[in-house]
């Protein structure tokens, strides 16, 4: 059983057998018990057939019974195949045409969509029943090269697709990081905010886990609630996307709040503002700026403590067994500060997408993970995120950064979010179009004398809308582009140029 996730499991149930692993509404579940109830979730499973490699679907929000299915179908040789419960059944039908489970599980709540996708789930109360019990006895010893999760992309750019991890790609992943970073060394005490459908939520739980961690998991994001664990629980690790930290920073006990445990802070998905670094580094907290994505396991790269307050702009070096090229349309790479496609290479990254080796070939070449992102790397190695390659507005022949005019548009004193997107036009073929979330209305004329500032002309927006709703995110908590693109479909063709 050496190098799979389950002999991790089964070597801190050794070693560590009463620290909690995972805690989540106040429940603990130590690392001894985490091993015996996963093994009677295995022996269940291998009980009634499931055989190597055979995939297993679960709908569910987070739970201790959710970590434990996954463990046991893991232990057992299987595939875990989560399904995001905010799904309508055709997404869940069109998900599992392709991997096929042979066992689903799903919490009542969620047990209609699931059967009208044509499956047959299982109650979760069949896992929640086996927390206790006689020990379990399982047959198999997981293959180290076999896949253990089939978890969809996000969805930033098309149709997700199921990228697969095997036990030693996530077995590599947390032995990158836990050299790189010993913040979260053997019971370090770390928040998971994502739900474990995703590739955030899913690998933070293996991840840290893997390294002996105790994983506090809570069911919603709730801000006073968040500050009062960070200080209750003495928290060591916290990670989460920049709105989140935000959110935090605007809680009425933010000033006076202990946070002296926090050794590591990070975000990611979005800028961080220099506001909201100079609002955590007066509690004593530098947030170390990432960038990643689902195909490589998760982070691909983190900020030095000592830079990430001088230039925030930047994601910071690849961990110890990543390595980062940005290279040019022809494969060469490019000049420091010249911006190309970001390359990743590391032996946690993915296996490939699951059932499609078209797409696979696509984003691997030659050993290479083609990211899809623009970015640049500095004398010093350093990378800075751009934009997605596939996210540029061509106006008039010019590439136009969308990342870089949000990032001016945030800038406009009021204003919360916004994403820029393509509208077409007749005589540039594209040109930028802005949706925006404040409190009330900005004044738009403004607006555009900032941006005149701050950007080449062919840049500014030339259209802009108000939302008085935040706007729509993705279950990781990014801001959901595609959702966006749907909504304003045509929108232009009702409004006026605001230049």
């Amino acid at each position: 059983m050496a190098q799979t996730l389950s002999s991790a499991i089964a070597w801190w149930a050794r070693m560590r057998p009463d620290q909690p692993a995972v805690v989540l509404g106040g429940d603990r579940l130590s690392y001894g018990d985490y091993k015996r109830w996963s093994d009677r979730v295995a022996a269940m499973l291998e009980a009634d057939g499931l055989q190597p490699g055979d995939r297993v679907a679960i709908c569910a929000a987070n739970s201790l019974a959710y970590c434990a299915l996954i463990m046991g179908v893991i232990r057992a040789g299987g595939i875990v195949n989560p399904v995001n419960f905010r799904f309508t059944p055709r997404e869940i039908r069109d998900l599992c045409e392709t991997s096929e489970p042979r066992f689903a599980f799903a919490a009542p709540e969620f047990v209609g969509n699931m059967t009208a996708a044509g499956l047959e789930p299982r109650p979760m109360a069949e896992v929640e029943a086996l927390r206790h019990g006689d020990p379990g006895k399982v047959a198999h010893d997981p293959d180290p090269d076999a896949p253990v999760v089939i978890i969809a992309t996000s969805g930033s750019t098309a149709k997700p697709k199921g990228v697969v991890y095997t036990n030693r790609s996530m077995t590599a992943y947390a032995a990158n990081w836990a050299l790189e970073e010993t913040a979260s060394s053997p019971g370090a005490r770390v928040i998971s905010l994502a739900p474990l459908n995703t590739s955030a939520g899913f690998v933070q739980l293996i991840h840290y886990t893997t390294q002996g961690c105790t994983i506090f998991m809570e069911p919603a994001f709730v801000p006073e609630a968040m500050l009062r664990l960070l200080q209750d629980e003495k928290i060591n690790c916290f990670g989460a996307v920049p709105t989140f930290f935000e959110a935090i920073a605007r809680c009425d006990g933010f000033a006076d709040a202990d946070l002296s445990s926090i050794r590591l802070a990070t975000a990611g998905g979005a800028r961080v503002s220099r506001q909201l670094l100079d609002a955590y580094k007066a509690k004593g907290i530098t947030i170390r700026q990432i960038y990643g994505q689902t195909e490589v396991g998760g982070n691909a790269t983190m900020m030095p403590e000592h830079l990430a307050l001088e230039e925030p702009e930047k994601c910071g070096w690849g961990g110890i067994f990543m390595e980062l090229r940005v290279v040019r349309p022809d494969g060469s790479d490019c000049d420091p500060g010249e911006a190309g496609e970001i390359l990743m290479r590391s032996p946690g990254m993915m296996q490939g997408y699951w059932r499609n080796p078209e797409e696979t070939a696509k984003v691997i070449k030659r050993g290479w993970l083609h990211s899809g992102d623009i970015g640049t790397l500095d004398e010093r190695g350093l990378l800075t995120f751009v934009d997605r390659l596939k996210d540029l507005i061509i106006s008039g022949g010019l590439n136009i950064s969308a990342a870089e005019v949000e990032r001016v548009v945030c800038e406009f004193p009021g204003i919360v979010e916004a994403l820029a997107i393509a509208a077409p036009d007749a005589k540039f073929g594209e040109t930028p179009f802005v949706v925006y979330h404040a409190a009330a209305e900005v004044d738009v004329a403004a607006l555009i004398a900032h941006c005149n500032c701050n950007l080449s002309n062919y840049k500014v927006p030339r259209y802009v809308a108000f939302s008085p709703e935040p706007l729509p995110r993705l279950a990781t908590g990014k801001l959901s582009k595609p959702a966006v693109r749907e909504a304003y479909a045509g929108a232009h063709e009702h409004m006026e140029r605001v230049r």
